[in-house]
């Protein structure tokens, strides 16, 4: 018998197909061969051989006209959207979960959705960031929530009661602080350190840490986007795993004392680190969005937007943290998820991807 004919092929959906982890899966899964479709905000492709769909996640009857006639057996779930409070975060965000969902669960072709969270289920939402009670470093995935409301909670609801009604195995995957390349994302902490660098050497100043010093001498991880994207696409087709939640990331651990200087080194600027206070991003960077435009038209960059490239909100809550954060990765080692991934080698890559897609200035 031809197994490989009989066998029918894995559809992958992207949901936030243009973003840093979405971009990444779509990569992955393309080059294994998954009939791939993104789904996002934007009408463009995340690469060649994905079918771009364009929707608004919070709107169900959208998401139902993007997906009409559409069968994934797989459902990649990256996708979020900020609003002010987290009461709004929870609502908006568990509804985005649910429209998608709605849309493909009842087809009987679902087999498996992982879904993107990541360490705020351990040291709560943006607007208490590691206050009150937080879990002890390295995160494990066996600890109890918080009793405090987080959209991450609202969202991993959504997904069990949806696993239960269609009888589809699930994933989360509680990736750290994303290295990957995305326009428009607005939780992008290498390609915002490239901005920021990049209008330092400009300008002739320095390269400021602008965190606090928790973070600067405290032990930290962050998370490789290929390697996300491969730990989702095993956990989704590996054979006999449980549905349960993985801690996701690269299986190093630094302090931002040692690695800032080496950023700095990749990106041509001179580090200067924590002294005294943190230096926020949004105060050094205020009003520098039409010294972006005209470094962006002097050296033909892709993106005049400064908006569109950095994130100075998200990378100050990344490096104000009260607390340290770095996981275990134990479950998904053990269960058989051996990759790894170097961080600096990491930030190099980006920063190579940066310059030749002219995101930053050579």
């Amino acid at each position: 018998m031809n197994t490989a004919a009989s066998t029918p092929r894995r559809a992958a959906l992207v949901v936030g197909g243009t973003g840093i982890a979405g971009r990444a899966l779509c990569r992955e899964l393309t080059a294994q061969g998954w009939r791939t479709a993104g789904l996002s905000r934007s009408v463009s492709a995340p690469r060649d051989g994905v079918d771009a769909l364009r929707a608004d996640l919070t709107d169900a009857e959208s998401v139902r006209e993007a997906l009409a006639g559409l069968t994934p057996t797989h459902v990649f779930f990256t996708a979020w959207s900020r609003r002010p409070t987290e009461a709004e975060n929870i609502t908006v965000n568990a509804a985005m979960v649910r429209n998608v969902l709605d849309a493909v669960g009842p087809s009987g072709h679902l087999r498996h959705v992982a879904l993107v969270t990541g360490l705020k289920h351990y040291v709560g939402p943006f607007e208490a960031y590691g206050t009150g009670a937080t879990r002890d470093t390295p995160f494990h995935e066996d600890e109890p929530r918080l009793d405090t409301p987080n959209f991450y909670y609202a969202q991993e609801d959504e997904l069990w009661q949806a696993a239960e009604r269609c009888r589809f195995t699930w994933s989360v995957h509680r990736s750290h602080t994303i290295i990957g390349h995305a326009l428009g994302n607005a939780m992008n902490l290498g390609q915002t350190l490239a901005a920021q660098a990049a209008l330092c050497r400009a300008e002739g100043l320095p390269f400021v840490f602008p965190g606090n010093e928790v973070q600067w001498h405290g032990i930290t991880d962050m998370t490789d986007a290929g390697l996300l994207a491969r730990q989702m696409i095993w956990a989704a087709t590996a054979e006999n795993l449980p549905s349960q939640a993985y801690n996701t990331a690269n299986g190093d651990v630094f302090r931002w004392r040692w690695m800032w200087p080496r950023i700095a080194e990749l990106l041509g600027v001179e580090p200067e680190g924590y002294a005294e206070r943190p230096r926020p991003l949004e105060e050094q960077m205020a009003g520098k969005a039409e010294a972006w435009r005209r470094l962006a038209e002097r050296e033909g960059l892709a993106e005049a937007d400064l908006g569109r490239v950095a994130s100075w909100w998200h990378t100050d809550s990344d490096l104000n943290r009260p607390v340290e954060c770095f996981t275990d990765m134990a479950r998904s080692r053990s269960a058989g998820f051996t990759d790894y991934a170097d961080t600096l080698a990491s930030f190099t890559e980006l920063v190579a991807t940066l310059r030749e897609e002219r995101v930053i200035p050579a």
